[in-house]
């Protein structure tokens, strides 16, 4: 279950690139700047929000040439499930409107956030290595977009919820009408009661998968889900309302699910992570990335994307990795300058070369 028939049209260094015979492997290879976090950015946006580097989207369109307006680009890949393609889905912009951003499956129009109740993605970069010592909101996104693995609906609530509490926020600040505020509030409190029940059973789902992972050679995490106020929805609306004054003067809700936290500490010493060696963190935040891998795999085709991880681990844990990653149920996609880490599973994957933009099957 997976991705096939991967197409790009003028995105980032890509001017064309077509990606087919995919397998459960699928190894991305070549120097630095060639353009395989590129291709691993697009599969990313085959999912909700604004894919693995965030980046705006006329600064993933490509252009002829410094100072040239951006193209529109696209996207697209087929989901394959036991061998039978199920759909086609893709995501582009138009000329003209390169800040809006586009969604067909099947040929029909579609939503961004729609996208997750075709397809579960997870992803780990570079970027991700300073997670634990990042801010809260940081950790908030990351919960947010493993939580569409067991909530494809989820994105929609989180957006919801935050314009309810911007709309809040205005009323507030210029003393709008106080039934427009209590209604205003009733839609924040039924979307953040929401937003906290998925965040909750999120975080307790992993928890339970990383627990029966063994400790070693990944060190192990234990997470907590810690609320930011009131989970239930009458209770959230009574605190909106009985803070009024309070975040009224400070500019914002001081109590709510923007205020969640994701509490990360290793199980064996319980170190807070932000404590650990930058080498126990790593190997934390891939074991969470594999334990949600297997709560993304369920029910629809899963795909891990994997940036540069490989090359940064020993060879114990590197073979670890990969027994796991076989074991998985999930489409595995990885870069690496070189096929030297990838020996181990080099007969079975699917190998592409990565130069100036273009692809090459070898």
């Amino acid at each position: 279950m997976g991705l096939s028939r991967i197409s790009l049209e003028n995105f980032r260094n890509h001017a064309s690139t077509t990606l087919g015979e995919t397998a459960h492997f699928n190894l991305l290879v070549g120097e630095n700047g060639a353009g395989k976090t590129n291709l691993l950015e697009a599969l990313s946006l085959l999912g909700p929000g604004r894919g693995l580097r965030r980046s705006n989207l006329a600064d993933l369109a490509r252009r002829p040439a410094p100072g040239d307006a951006p193209l529109p680009f696209a996207i697209g890949a087929s989901l394959n499930e036991a061998g039978t393609v199920s759909a086609r889905i893709g995501t582009y912009t138009e000329a003209g409107q390169p800040g809006r951003r586009l969604v067909r499956v099947n040929s029909a129009p579609a939503s961004a956030a729609s996208l997750a109740e075709w397809l579960a993605l997870s992803w780990l970069t570079p970027a991700m290595d300073g997670l634990f010592t990042d801010s809260a909101g940081a950790r908030r996104r990351f919960m947010d977009r493993m939580a569409l693995a067991i909530a494809p609906d989820h994105a929609r609530r989180v957006n919801a919820l935050e314009a309810a509490l911007r709309e809040r926020g205005r009323l507030l600040e210029h003393g709008g009408d106080p039934r427009w505020l209590d209604a205003v509030e009733a839609q924040a409190a039924d979307h953040g009661a929401a937003v906290a029940a998925t965040r909750a059973e999120l975080v307790a789902r992993l928890a339970d998968e990383l627990s029966a992972l063994p400790p070693e050679p990944f060190a192990r995490p234990a997470l907590a889900y810690r609320s930011g106020g009131p989970t239930d929805e009458a209770g959230l609306r009574a605190e909106f309302a009985r803070n009024r004054p309070r975040d009224r003067a400070a500019g914002r809700a001081l109590t709510g699910p923007q205020r969640d936290e994701l509490e990360v500490v290793m199980a064996s010493t319980r170190q807070p992570a932000a404590s650990c060696s930058t080498g126990e963190q790593k190997a934390m935040l891939i074991a969470i990335t594999l334990a949600h891998g297997i709560l993304a795999a369920s029910g629809r085709p899963s795909v891990l994307l994997l940036d540069e991880v490989a090359a940064h681990l020993d060879p114990v844990r590197r073979t670890e990795l990969f027994r796991r990653l076989r074991e998985g149920r999930a489409q595995v996609w990885m870069t690496g300058t070189e096929l030297a880490p990838f020996d181990a599973i080099r007969e079975e994957a699917a190998i592409w070369r990565v130069s100036g933009g273009s692809v090459e099957r070898l």
